[in-house]
């Protein structure tokens, strides 16, 4: 032992804290912080496992050191099998994910985000249609969404119609299927490595494994050709996988990667936005004092002629701060995605050895009173606004996002531009179009929706199941939402 290792909960021999740490971790990860502070050591079976639960400490370690935290613990199955080690979420730190990440940040970053504004317009536009129609599906629409925005932006798709085209659900399948994977437990080569050697004949798992990544590789290869062969016929329509397929040599990526990129970015980037919406939808039942104040500044800016478009964005910071609420009061990844410590360390007095799972309690820290107030449970807008009702420079150690749930360091996500963008058009256009309420009982009494409650399925977490009612804001709004459509 090289140093004092950070305080933590007593294990039990061989499985350590294991037992401890079932459903809903954040929440278990969240009551240590209380009682051993900001930096919490575990052990999972013999691993070495680091829980970081203030923006200081996350920050200190996995944003000012990156050079010794911006690995990935190994995952053989999900990362090293089943995607080839070409999913770049789960991508060892190396020379693939830097020409990997190098690409993406060329086709995602801020000054090229604006290309895509038509798009997530027009998507933005269709979900008010759907919402006010059949407020009963409104998380299918949302899911619907968010796929055809993502799949356009990615590669230059028309519209999605149906939440069942055949496209969608073949990407949807390939996020569960590597969720399932990569969920601790769930192979026994993950803690008996030696497995991995086995002969596919005799290994069903690794043979399945080996197989799929076969089938997936085919599907995602064929949809980035096509794109490419596109670019080849002139075809200018702006893409992620446009701007990979010119930039394809410069960036000296092969075929698989760029194609396996554009794929990572597709099923990463639909199911968080829509899984933030849904989050939205919630708070909006829970709270229509936000609705009324979102109302007013849209009436007042917009009027009640058109509807919201990006130029009305640096007059809406109201709408801003709900996004940037949305994002941080209930975060669709709670505990982000495990970093890997590549070198010993010391923190604050503590040793931190070398290859230590190290993770971000991203509930604990987008919940900090000490950052956030008194009120930091609670869903507060204003809280991302100074006394003009401008927005606010956000809290220290926030990427100037107001919140921790893009992640840190190296590994930060990179398609938090476009996403941000997309939550922007979509919360203005459904707020300037509708009310949303809560359903009422046989007796008339409305229905309170769970809000403490969550339901973990695929990459994100979600809010208990719960129907609502949309409401058009006035007698206009079907008419202008069908002229905006076609324009």
């Amino acid at each position: 032992m090289k140093g004092k290792l950070p305080p933590g909960p007593t294990g039990v021999p061989l499985l350590g804290n294991l037992l401890q740490v079932q459903k809903e971790a954040w929440l278990t990860f969240t009551e240590w912080k209380q009682k051993f502070g900001p930096i919490v050591h575990i052990s999972l079976a013999g691993q070495s496992v680091v829980i970081l639960n203030t923006h200081k400490a996350a920050a200190d370690l996995l944003d000012r050191r990156a050079n010794v935290y911006s690995d990935r613990p190994r995952n053989i199955v999900a990362s090293e099998i089943l995607t080839g080690g070409l999913l770049i979420v789960f991508t060892r730190y190396g020379e693939v994910w830097r020409r990997m990440r190098r690409a993406a940040h060329e086709g995602m970053n801020k000054a090229v985000a604006s290309r895509y504004h038509p798009t997530q317009t027009a998507e933005a536009v269709t979900l008010c249609q759907g919402l006010l129609q059949d407020p009963d599906s409104w998380e299918d629409q949302f899911r619907k969404t968010a796929a055809s925005s993502v799949m356009s932006i990615i590669y230059g798709t028309p519209a999605i119609n149906s939440i069942d085209d055949p496209a969608v659900k073949k990407v949807n399948d390939f996020a569960e299927r590597i969720v399932k994977a990569a969920y601790p437990g769930a192979h026994l080569v993950e803690l008996f490595t030696w497995m991995k050697y086995l002969p596919s004949s005799i290994a069903k798992w690794k043979r399945e494994a080996e197989e799929q990544f076969k089938r997936d590789s085919i599907m995602f290869e064929g949809m980035f050709n096509k794109v490419k062969k596109g670019v080849v016929n002139g075809d200018e329509r702006p893409s992620i996988s446009a701007t990979l397929v010119l930039e394809q040599e410069r960036n000296r990526l092969t075929e698989k990667e760029a194609a396996w990129l554009s794929a990572t970015m597709y099923a990463a980037g639909a199911e968080t936005t829509a899984g933030v919406l849904s989050w939205f939808m919630l708070a909006m039942v829970a709270h229509p004092e936000v609705q009324h104040k979102a109302h007013e500044e849209l009436d007042r800016v917009l009027g009640r002629d058109r509807m919201p478009t990006f130029a009305d964005y640096e007059a809406l910071p109201y709408i801003r701060a709900i996004v940037k609420e949305s994002l941080r009061w209930r975060p669709v990844d709670p505990l982000g995605l495990p970093h890997l410590c590549t070198d010993n360390d010391w923190y604050e007095g503590y040793y931190i050895p070398k290859g230590s799972i190290c993770i971000a309690n991203v509930w604990a820290m987008n919940r900090d009173p000490e950052v956030y107030g008194f009120d930091a449970e609670d869903f507060n807008p204003d809280r991302h606004l100074d006394e003009k009702g401008q927005l606010a420079p956000a809290p220290l150690d926030t990427h100037e996002e107001g919140h921790v749930t893009y992640g840190f360091g190296r590994r930060v996500c990179i398609g938090r531009n476009i996403a941000n963008n997309s939550l922007f058009i979509e919360i203005a256009c459904i707020l300037w179009s509708m009310t949303i309420q809560p359903i009422r009982d046989a007796d008339g009494e409305l229905i309170t929706p769970d809000i403490s409650g969550c339901v973990q399925g695929g990459l994100v977490v979600r809010p208990v199941p719960f129907r609502c009612e949309t409401i058009p804001r006035f007698a206009g709004v079907p008419s202008i939402l069908a002229q905006t459509a076609e324009m």
